[in-house]
C-alpha cells in the first residue's frame, strides 16, 4: 500500500506541474499578444480544419485592422449586445453568470454561459467551442490573465479582430466586406448593430441573413447603442 501511495503522489504532482507548465506557456502567449498582433487563434485552426475537409484549397477570411480603423457604431453595437459592463467589470459578469447558471440549472444541461467579452477573448484565442465545466475554469484562468495584463481598449481590438463573423469569416474588415462591401471604419450603425446580433451565431446567419430574429436583435441593439461606454 505504501508503494501504491507513493506512486499516486508522483502521478498527482505530475500532474499539477504538468498543469503549471500549460498555464505558463498560456501567460507567454498573453504576455505576447499584449503588444503584437495574433496571426491565427484556436477558433480559426478549428474552422479552417472544417472547412477544408469539403474544400482542401479553402482559406479563411481575415484582415487585422488597428482600433481607430474601427468604426465606433460597432464599437458600441459589440458592448451593448455582448456586454454592457465591459468596461467597468473585471473580467466577469456576476449577474450574468447567476441568470445562466439558473438557465442550465432548469434545462438540466450546460447551455447558456453568461460571457463577458473577455472571456469570450480568452475561448476564442486558445480554447475550442465544446462545453464543459473544466473549459470554463480554464477559461476564466485565461480571462484573469487578459485584464490584468492587458488594457481594455487592447482586449476588445483583439476581440474585435478574432471573433468569427460567418462561414470562415473572422474579424470586423473581413466582416464588413463580407456582408456590406464596405471597411470596417465605414460601418453605419444599423450595419454595426446588425453584424453585433450575428455574434452568437454567425454561421447560421451568414446562411439566413433575413433572418427575423435577426432584425428585432439589431433593432433592440441600436436602441442601446447610445448609452454603451467605449474603451
Amino acid at each position: 500500500m505504501k508503494v501504491v501511495g507513493r506512486w499516486l503522489k508522483w502521478a498527482v504532482l505530475g500532474l499539477l506541474g504538468l498543469f503549471l507548465i500549460w498555464q505558463l506557456w498560456l501567460l507567454c502567449w498573453v504576455l505576447l499578444w499584449s503588444w503584437m498582433n495574433p496571426g491565427e487563434t484556436r477558433f480559426m485552426e478549428i474552422r479552417l480544419a472544417e472547412i477544408r475537409q469539403k474544400a482542401p484549397d479553402a482559406q479563411l477570411k481575415k484582415q487585422w485592422v488597428p482600433y481607430e480603423r474601427i468604426s465606433i457604431h460597432l464599437k458600441r453595437a459589440i458592448i451593448s449586445a455582448e456586454d454592457a459592463k465591459f468596461v467597468d467589470h473585471e473580467g466577469f459578469d456576476w449577474e450574468g453568470m447567476q441568470k445562466a447558471l439558473e438557465k442550465n440549472q432548469k434545462r438540466g444541461r450546460l447551455a447558456a454561459g453568461g460571457s463577458t467579452i473577455s472571456q469570450q477573448l480568452a475561448k476564442n484565442l486558445f480554447l475550442t467551442p465544446t462545453k464543459s465545466y473544466f473549459r470554463k475554469a480554464e477559461e476564466a484562468i485565461i480571462t484573469l490573465m487578459l485584464e490584468n495584463l492587458w488594457s481594455k481598449r487592447r482586449i476588445l481590438e483583439v476581440y474585435l479582430n478574432v471573433i468569427e463573423w460567418g462561414n470562415g469569416v473572422f474579424g470586423a474588415e473581413a466582416a464588413a466586406r463580407h456582408y456590406y462591401n464596405t471597411s470596417a471604419a465605414q460601418l453605419g450603425p444599423e450595419q454595426a448593430a446588425r453584424l453585433a446580433g450575428m455574434v452568437p451565431n454567425p454561421r447560421f446567419y451568414d446562411r439566413n441573413r433575413n433572418a427575423p430574429g435577426l432584425g428585432r436583435k439589431t433593432s433592440i441593439i441600436l436602441g442601446r447603442m447610445a448609452g454603451a461606454d467605449v474603451p
